[in-house]
């Protein structure tokens, strides 16, 4: 089952190639290595493209799946980056993600009749995004630059602080009511955002500042990969109330299949039927209602159920989820429209 075609609300793949993990070949495929994305992946799952995350890492030096195996578990939050470091790891990203339009790999999307241009000829169809605002500067010149370059999504912390706000811990068990909310300058950033139609994404983001997006943003609501913190009691989750407020803002929210943030016991096991994945879409629908939720893998950046693996493993996925009763129009939802339907709204088409 390669139908509907698969657009998804995060992918680490650009770090994974400015750290050097994956290559490209010369013919603009990427190269060989342990990637869970790649050209031939992408026609086999019928994966259509989504969220090209800019990531900069840190220096941390616990490993975040061998702690988050532990029964319980609370993993400090990184220190502070610096500008000056941050924005050289993001340019050099933001390259990365042109090389592979340049290469044909992909096609950077600034509309939504881009995405669905890129999908209808076969090539993935790439949002420009950036988890975390760590090379944002207060003056915004950055954010204008990487707009016109094809920046449309942005988050403004990753699970750490940043000038603009705090991110959540990776905490076991716990809500996401874990810290301060945005600052003042997270507020401006907010706030330009909404004149630039880039979307705020709320994943990593704490309760408090989750509120303060609220109270300060006139775009629908999105968490591009998180899920229902009902169902798994992980600071990374979402409370009822905070997805009530999604749903209200005519919002979305992207199923992460990271499997710590899925399973009961909170454990980065990659043993977790997908099963556990169709609980989660389940309950997201019943709160938000079914043309407000998607996908938001996280591949290349999170363990995720043995079953699936990688992009090519997304039939598997689809074939559970007509398993479990879920109609061909529902399917598209899921698998790509609701997508189309919250980034056309947000930006202004």
């Amino acid at each position: 089952m390669k139908e509907p075609l698969i657009f998804d609300g995060h992918n680490d793949l650009l770090l994974r190639l400015h750290n050097k993990d994956v290559a490209l070949d010369d013919t603009g495929v990427f190269g060989d290595g342990g990637r869970q994305i790649d050209l031939h992946k992408a026609e086999v799952g019928g994966f259509g493209g989504g969220f090209f995350a800019i990531f900069v890492p840190g220096a941390e030096s616990i490993s975040h799946n061998d702690e988050m195996m532990k029964e319980a578990y609370d993993l400090p939050l990184p220190p502070m980056l610096d500008w000056q470091d941050a924005i050289k790891v993001a340019l050099s990203q933001a390259a990365i993600l042109i090389e592979l339009e340049q290469r044909d790999a992909l096609r950077i999307c600034r509309t939504t009749a881009d995405i669905r241009a890129a999908m209808a000829e076969g090539r993935m169809a790439a949002v420009m995004h950036m988890e975390g605002a760590e090379a944002i500067d207060p003056d915004f010149n950055t954010l204008e630059v990487l707009h016109a370059a094809g920046l449309r999504s942005l988050g403004p912390v990753w699970s750490r602080p940043t000038r603009y706000g705090h991110g959540v811990p990776f905490r076991f068990p716990s809500s996401s009511d874990t810290g301060d909310g945005l600052t003042s300058d997270g507020v401006r950033l907010v706030k330009r955002c909404n004149a630039l139609k880039i979307m705020i994404d709320l994943s990593h983001m704490n309760e408090a500042g989750f509120w303060d997006v609220v109270h300060n943003s006139d775009a629908p609501l999105v968490a591009t990969h998180s899920n229902a913190g009902a169902l798994t009691r992980h600071s990374r989750n979402l409370s009822d109330r905070q997805l009530h407020a999604i749903r209200d803002s005519d919002g979305m929210v992207g199923l992460n299949f990271a499997v710590a943030f899925l399973r009961e016991d909170g454990r980065m096991d990659e043993n977790t039927p997908i099963s556990r994945m169709l609980d989660h879409l389940d309950y997201l629908m019943a709160e938000l209602g079914e043309d407000r939720v998607g996908m938001g893998s996280d591949f290349d950046g999170a363990a995720v159920p043995a079953e699936i693996g990688t992009i090519a493993g997304l039939p598997a996925l689809r074939k559970a989820m007509v398993a479990r009763g879920y109609d061909a129009a529902l399917m598209k939802k899921l698998c790509h429209e609701n997508w189309l339907r919250v980034l056309g709204t947000t930006w202004g088409e």
